[in-house]
């Protein structure tokens, strides 16, 4: 696969290079950037490096556009917060965030300029039921109720369905993992739990620790199969890895033994891999060697797949085989989750269920 489609990976690996881009080169930037939710990160990048001023005009509007959209987000997220943190207080359970809102509450680099629409959490399994009750008290309940999916929820999911505010539209994920109970990985919660970190200045909110935020970034990323902001969360390994390992020097010795113990070198591996590939990530040679052990049977058919589903979804990164890798790992994602008895007539349920979707629409018009 031809990388070098990805304009918004060649900038982002070289900041200090954006003179030597002309206005063909930005155009397919800002287009690249914005199917990959990452027009705020390319404000960020440049707001704190001095450099807007040479964007050029054409491209800087559209980067200064996003500007007001993410600084609404990343306000309204410290606002929800709260609103968790006051129902989860009530019945003595501590806010434990996850990926996009942990990384902007956490002040972590990846945060800067980072977008999402939905706030992740992490709630000990045996207390699902109380969470969940305290959430609807205050007005969280579960948006387009479908017994199907409720019960694929709670008896395959690593989380409940999604809740969203009636008042506020706000959306809230509550995970019980971070992988599904039927995944062939089974990474110990407990363990995750032991080592969460309380954020500076606020009472009761938390954090996975650094090492299990990159952990779960790549099993996030890898085991999912949620491909369509790929590259963005390819860009958040990498700015993980860079301040983590920046602010502890033996952070990649003890992610490879975070890893093992675990059970998730295969994530760690395709994280490590990847983000040196797309992004230059420094990865020091202990990481390299101690992820080796999570080395796939077939590491050229992996790349083959990965560095066509992890380029921006856009036509500019496209080649005659992205859609069939994209589709190869959306498949692959749900048989890492689901044993054959459940898989094949969940597929088979969802393919209906999408013509029947269809025909409503067309019959509609």
């Amino acid at each position: 696969m031809d990388i070098s489609k990805n304009k918004l990976a060649e900038l982002l690996r070289s900041p200090e290079k954006m003179d030597q881009f002309n206005l063909s080169d930005w155009d397919v930037i800002i287009r690249q950037a914005r199917a990959s939710n990452l027009m705020f990160k390319l404000y960020h990048l440049f707001e704190q490096k001095n450099d807007l001023g040479k964007v050029p005009l054409e491209a800087r509007r559209h980067l200064e556009a996003s500007r007001h959209l993410g600084a609404n987000l990343h306000h309204s997220v410290f606002l929800e917060v709260e609103y968790i943190n006051s129902a989860l207080k009530c019945i003595g359970l501590p806010v434990v965030l996850l990926k996009g809102a942990a990384y902007v509450i956490k002040g972590a680099e990846a945060g800067n300029g980072r977008l999402f629409s939905d706030i992740d959490i992490l709630v000990e399994k045996n207390h699902l039921p109380e969470a969940e009750k305290i959430f609807k008290q205050h007005g969280w309940f579960a948006s387009n109720y479908d017994e199907y999916n409720d019960r694929y929820y709670r008896s395959w999911m690593h989380e409940i369905p999604p809740l969203t505010h009636v008042k506020r539209d706000s959306v809230l994920d509550v995970h019980h993992a971070i992988i599904p109970p039927t995944a062939n990985l089974k990474p110990d919660t407990s363990k995750l739990f032991n080592c969460i970190e309380q954020v500076d200045g606020l009472e009761n909110v938390f954090t996975l620790s650094s090492i299990d935020m990159v952990l779960h970034s790549a099993v996030h990323l890898f085991q999912d199969g949620e491909l369509e902001h790929g590259f963005r969360d390819l860009v958040d390994l990498d700015a993980l890895a860079r301040e983590f390992s920046a602010q502890d020097s033996s952070f990649w010795e003890k992610l490879v033994s975070r890893a093992q113990e675990l059970g998730l070198q295969r994530p760690l591996y395709y994280a490590i891999r990847y983000t040196r590939r797309f992004l230059n990530t420094p990865i020091s040679q202990l990481g390299l060697h101690g992820s080796e052990e999570g080395k796939p049977s077939f590491p050229k058919l992996m790349d083959f797949l990965f560095e066509r589903a992890l380029m921006p979804a856009h036509s500019t990164c496209d080649d005659s085989f992205t859609a069939l890798a994209r589709w190869v790992l959306y498949i692959r994602a749900h048989y890492l989750r689901m044993p054959l008895s459940l898989l094949l007539p969940h597929l088979i349920r969802k393919a209906y269920m999408k013509r029947v979707e269809k025909n409503k629409a067309a019959t509609a018009q």
